[in-house]
């Protein structure tokens, strides 16, 4: 596994691998890797000839600097795992690097911006489209990986693709979970002892809400559940449940085709901020 920290050398290599006909994936990660990025990582093994994995903690796509400051970072860590993963290529820029002058385009993802996490992290996905623009560019894969469990995220990249015109296959991978449910997370590393062992409730909601929609039972019913339920939780700090179309992320009023809805949530937990997601 070689890394790399300079974009004219990444391209460099790369490009001498496409001459050769072999396909690149990508996957893009702020590293502190976990189970669910080596996931990732087997898919673009399969399907690709190089897996290239990035890691950067993107500074632009943080509305909180005191969220920034606590992102963790283990390099040398993530490194050895990728390279028992069998990661071909690491790419781990700097700030400078990535941004030697501070960007001024804005992009905005229209009703995305609006609901979810475009609405209590505004700027945020102007940060993500930017970044990952950035990666596209300089790697060119053929296909780049992304987890379920940034539901959004994925649907501003699908537009971001389409909108302007990036050649390459964006995969979904589904969320990897604990063995106690909890959607696996670097931010997980930020919990205490005490609300690790809490953190699951944010699952044990979503389950609840699905349970109810799939007997038929309203939105409001499925949401109306998973306040009550965290209320017996008052270590969280709920900050939206939705109920929405799961490419569009736009809010629904009743339950869609089979995998079409998507349950969204996200909480503080202490300090940190967990989100998941279901698609039933």
């Amino acid at each position: 596994m070689q890394l790399y920290e300079s974009i004219a050398t990444i391209r460099q290599a790369l490009d001498s691998q496409r001459r050769t006909g072999k396909s690149i994936g990508l996957v893009p990660t702020m590293g502190a890797l976990h189970a669910g990025h080596l996931v990732l990582v087997d898919a673009c093994k399969t399907a690709n000839d190089l897996t290239v994995c990035s890691i950067f903690v993107n500074p632009t796509q943080f509305n909180n600097p005191d969220d920034l400051a606590r992102y963790p970072k283990t390099l040398e860590a993530d490194c050895r795992m990728l390279e028992e993963a069998g990661c071909d290529l690491v790419f781990a820029p700097s700030v400078d690097e990535m941004y030697p002058t501070q960007p001024v385009l804005k992009l905005n993802f229209g009703e995305l911006e609006t609901v979810l996490e475009g609405a209590f992290r505004p700027g945020h996905f102007n940060g993500v489209g930017i970044v990952v623009s950035k990666l596209f560019n300089i790697i060119q894969p053929d296909r780049a990986y992304f987890g379920q469990k940034d539901l959004q995220q994925v649907a501003v990249v699908k537009r971001l693709i389409r909108d302007l015109g990036f050649q390459l296959e964006l995969v979904r991978q589904p969320i990897v979970r604990e063995d106690d449910g909890l959607a696996m997370s670097s931010r997980n590393r930020n919990l205490s002892a005490d609300e690790r062992q809490e953190a699951p409730a944010l699952y044990r909601a979503l389950v609840k809400a699905q349970e109810i929609l799939q007997n038929e039972g309203t939105i409001n019913e499925a949401k109306t559940a998973v306040i009550s339920y965290l209320e017996n939780h008052p270590a969280f700090r709920l900050e939206y449940m939705e109920v929405a179309n799961a490419d569009t992320l736009q809010p629904v009023e009743q339950l869609q085709a089979p995998g079409a809805t998507a349950l969204c949530i996200a909480a503080h937990l202490g300090k940190t901020r967990l989100i998941d997601n279901l698609i039933v």
